[in-house]
């Protein structure tokens, strides 16, 4: 679990905190500083949702009320996703940011998300729209870990 917390701090800072001066405002104007702040801001708040595992703070603080899902198995809107996640986010789940890749007001999380530590778990492509500083739409790729693999790549 430390490692998990780790890697995520070390990736907030590499991926937008320098960015930011200590008060969190933007250190120049543009799109870089947009970009390293939208990438901080997914971050966090995957690591207050999936991580702390403060699902509904975590929604309230960092996505608007009218969130656009388009996941077809989750209804649009911030409610309707805390009420998905909530009972599937549990001491036992496991989050493990690979890579932050953003774009414009796009941030791309990959993802291996385990129920516990002994499941092989999911890869997950999570993509984020930003605007005003929020999370407004979403979507996602989920793949199963298969037991076997017709390479010796890893999919992270």
């Amino acid at each position: 679990m430390r490692r998990v917390v780790a890697l995520v701090v070390v990736a907030a800072f590499l991926t937008g905190c320098a960015g930011f001066r200590g008060d969190s405002t933007p250190a120049a104007a543009g799109p870089h500083a947009s970009v390293a702040a939208n990438k901080k801001l997914v971050v966090d708040f995957y690591r207050v949702v999936f991580i702390e595992r403060k699902v509904s703070e975590g929604f309230e603080r960092y996505v608007v009320p009218e969130y656009i899902q388009h996941n077809p198995l989750v209804p649009t809107g911030r409610e309707a996703a805390v009420k998905l996640l909530t009972p599937r986010v549990t001491k036992d789940s496991v989050t493990d940011i690979k890579r932050v890749i953003a774009e414009g007001d796009l941030v791309v999380l990959h993802v291996h998300m385990r129920n516990n530590l002994k499941d092989r778990g999911r890869a997950v492509i999570d993509l984020f729209r930003v605007a005003n500083g929020r999370i407004v739409e979403h979507w996602d790729v989920i793949q199963a870990v298969p037991a076997t693999s017709a390479n010796s790549n890893t999919m992270f």
